[in-house]
């Protein structure tokens, strides 16, 4: 075990700097600044800021740094590289830049693929080496402590293992504390990092440290084969955000470490912040959060087959590596045609409500699941709409029916095309609701949020709590598309009411008709949620 507040072992997040790199990201300084916050919460030893004097948004963001972050685990961490050709590090602007950053730690970027040196900085492998003893001594020298990243090392060292050796012996001899080795093309897999990283390290004595691109989609791989080798430094960034396919992925490279090597790297508790910080940091970066990445992904502990829920209500761990709990996640029922008996059960009881283990009420409604799903209904992103058929079947036997908070008479949309190209959009709802028929109006900027106006403005009079409600996603999906306009469609509608969110379904071969359905769902278990019960 080693403690997360010593220096045996480094998690540097570069999510700032790299991570930034990737297509669809453009960080503002304040973007830069909430991120950071976020990964010094979950607990990161170094969090690389940018390049400072390379851009004004960088140099922006250390000056804005020092007064506006009060960072309790993590070390800011300034990128800059080696000074130039026949100059000295002591006159280099680009390098005393790093310097007017104010950041304790300075990573360097150095050539070590002896064919980058001579052809992209046009200079000899000599002087390629004295650029870096000189530029790390004179950081060095003041007062700053510094890591090298050997830019392209893995396939340089194919290329001349003696030279790429040689450039992390210069930088560990000049006082880096740390020497990477970067795959900066992203195309090692891991055996070939073990016995890379074991061999520079008996040849150097440097301490070493891992940056893995994902072009081979061993990223996190590559990094672990590292640590197993003997590195103690590795470079990640917050749900593997980078240039082309990306970087090796702080959460499950740092879930590893702690929950399967044992290593204490985090602070005590950081570990269950884990999908919370992923999905904060997804949200600032306006990218969705991938729903399948492992640890954190709403799907990481998500079960669908039935063999898989027969056995996990027996014991969860038959199906799954750890206690999603540990990572703060949690484990999902997804409800399907492949469904059994069990799933239902589990389902829910994730749901509040509880089949009483009443085997042929579990059985209706796994019968009731297949012969919707076979109409084009899911229920797998429609958590709402099944709690809604589970309180279907357990009333099945009222004379009266099911009870609702409101029935419908009938709907109707209109859409008019007027004479400047612009459209209006109607819609009528008859509704009972509490023995009073209710007919109401309202218009939209389309068909369905016509409707959605109008079910609102007739019942919002009798239930207040539907004020609080909004819709915040709404997804079309043709499913036979061989049959053209004539084909069916499935609506699925997320709404929220401040606190939480929930998804309902509606299926039709009319678009505004499945659309219904889903706005009739959302209302009904919104209601619900809010505390009340249906009094028809």
């Amino acid at each position: 075990m080693t403690a997360a507040s010593d220096d045996s072992f480094h998690v540097f997040d570069t999510t700032l700097r790299d991570g930034a790199q990737r297509e669809g990201i453009n960080l503002t300084v304040a973007d830069k600044l909430n991120i950071a916050r976020h990964l010094d919460d979950f607990g990161v030893g170094f969090i690389e800021g940018g390049w400072p004097g390379a851009n004004p948004r960088d140099t922006e963001f250390f000056a804005r740094a020092a007064g506006e972050l009060d960072l309790k685990h993590a070390t800011l961490v300034a990128f800059g590289a080696t000074r130039r050709p026949g100059a000295k590090a002591v006159d280099d602007p680009q390098v005393n830049a790093l310097l007017e950053s104010g950041a304790p730690v300075v990573t360097l970027v150095a050539k070590s693929h002896d064919r980058h040196v001579e052809l992209a900085l046009r200079t000899t492998l000599e002087e390629n080496l004295e650029m870096v003893r000189d530029t790390v001594a004179y950081l060095v020298a003041q007062g700053r402590r510094v890591f090298v990243d050997c830019e392209h090392f893995f396939d340089g060292y194919r290329a001349n293992p003696q030279y790429a050796t040689s450039v992390v012996a210069a930088a560990h001899g000049a006082g880096a504390s740390v020497v990477v080795l970067c795959d900066t093309n992203g195309g090692m897999l891991p055996r070939q990092v073990h016995d890379v990283v074991a061999r520079v390290l008996a040849d150097t004595g440097a301490r070493i440290g891992m940056h893995a691109q994902d072009d081979t989609g061993c990223a996190v791989a590559n990094t672990l084969a590292a640590v197993d080798a003997g590195a103690t430094h590795v470079q990640c960034t917050a749900n593997g955000y980078g240039e082309r396919v990306g970087n090796a992925n702080l959460f499950p490279v740092t879930a590893a470490l702690e929950l399967k090597h044992e290593l204490r790297v985090l602070p005590e508790g950081a570990l269950g912040e884990m999908t919370r910080i992923s999905h904060a940091i997804a949200e600032i970066v306006n990218l969705p959060s991938s729903t399948h990445q492992p640890y954190v992904g709403v799907s990481a502990f998500a079960h669908k087959a039935g063999l898989h829920a027969s056995a996990i209500k027996v014991d969860p761990d038959l199906y799954q590596h750890i206690d999603p709990e540990r990572v703060g996640n949690t484990m999902r029922m997804l409800v399907s045609d492949m469904a059994g008996r069990a799933s239902i059960e589990l389902k829910g009881k994730e749901l509040g409500i509880d089949l009483g283990g009443d085997r042929e009420l579990v059985g209706r409604v796994v019968d009731r699941v297949k012969e919707r799903e076979l109409k084009g209904y899911t229920y797998e992103a429609a958590d709402a709409s099944f709690a809604l058929l589970l309180r279907d079947e357990l009333q099945r036997g009222r004379p009266e029916g099911p009870a609702r908070f409101f029935r419908t008479e009938s709907w109707r949309a209109i859409t008019e095309d007027r004479p400047d190209g612009s459209h209006a959009n109607e819609a009528t709802v008859k509704l009972w609701a509490k023995g009073e028929r209710i007919v109401a109006t309202a218009e939209g900027n389309g068909p369905v949020n016509a409707l959605d106006r109008a079910l609102r403005v007739a019942l919002e009079r009798i239930y207040p709590q539907l004020g609080a409600f909004s819709l915040v996603d709404y997804r079309v999906r043709i499913l036979e598309g061989g049959s053209g306009t004539d084909s069916t469609t499935r609506v699925l509608i997320t709404t929220s009411d401040g606190a939480a969110e929930w998804s309902t379904v509606g299926v039709a071969a009319n678009v505004i008709a499945a659309s219904w359905q889903a706005l009739e769902d959302a209302c009904a278990y919104g209601l619900l949620r809010a505390g009340l019960e249906p009094q028809d």
